[in-house]
C-alpha cells in the first residue's frame, strides 16, 4: 500500500505516506484519537488495540514522509458479513489538526474503500454524531447516503447518529 501523495501545508508542499498498520502504531494512534474526539467518542487503548488488530481489519495509517514518526492520520474499518453481503465498516477515521481540510481523509477514504472492495467487500457503512456538520458534509461528498437516525448510538453519552452507506464499485 505503500506510495507517496502529496498534501499542503502552509502553503507549501509536504509529503505523506499511506500505509499499513504495524503493532508499534497503538499508541500513537490512540493519542491521536484522545486529540481528535470529545471524551463521549474516543475510543481506550485496549479497545484501539482491538479494533485495530481484529483479524481481517482494514487499516490505512498516513504518517509524515521522512522517518515517520508523526502520524497524521487513520482510518479503522471492519469486514462485516459475507459473500455478497461482505461490507466494511468505518470504526474511526482521524486526522490530525495540522493535516485537516487538505485532502487526507479523502485519501485515506479512498484507500480504505480500495482496501475493503479488494477484499471482496460491496459496501461501506458508518455512523456520525448528528450534530457533527463537518464529518456529515465530509461523507455526503465521498458519496455516502444517509440512512436513519439511531437514537442514543453513542451509549452512555445517550447521542445520536446517523447511518451513512455507500455502494462500492459503482
Amino acid at each position: 500500500m505503500a506510495g507517496l501523495v502529496a498534501g499542503l501545508v502552509a502553503g507549501g508542499a509536504v509529503r505523506f505516506r499511506l500505509r499499513g498498520y504495524r503493532s508499534g502504531d497503538l499508541e500513537a494512534l490512540w493519542r491521536l484519537d484522545q486529540a481528535c474526539f470529545a471524551a463521549a467518542f474516543r475510543f481506550d487503548r485496549e479497545g484501539m488495540r482491538s479494533f485495530a488488530e481484529l483479524p481481517g481489519a482494514v487499516v490505512v495509517v498516513a504518517e509524515q514522509d521522512g522517518d515517520g514518526t508523526e502520524l497524521c492520520g487513520f482510518v479503522i474499518v471492519h469486514l462485516e458479513g459475507s459473500g455478497q453481503a461482505l461490507g466494511g465498516y468505518v470504526v474511526t477515521l482521524d486526522v490530525a489538526e495540522d493535516w485537516r481540510r487538505q485532502g487526507l481523509a479523502g485519501q485515506m477514504l479512498a484507500e480504505a474503500e480500495r482496501l475493503t472492495m479488494a477484499a471482496g467487500a460491496s459496501w461501506m457503512g458508518l455512523h456520525v454524531f448528528v450534530e457533527n456538520a463537518g464529518a456529515i458534509a465530509f461523507y455526503e461528498r465521498a458519496r455516502y447516503v444517509r440512512g436513519e437516525r439511531v437514537a442514543e448510538f453513542y451509549g452512555e453519552a445517550g447521542m445520536a447518529a446517523w447511518v451513512f452507506r455507500k455502494r462500492l464499485g459503482v
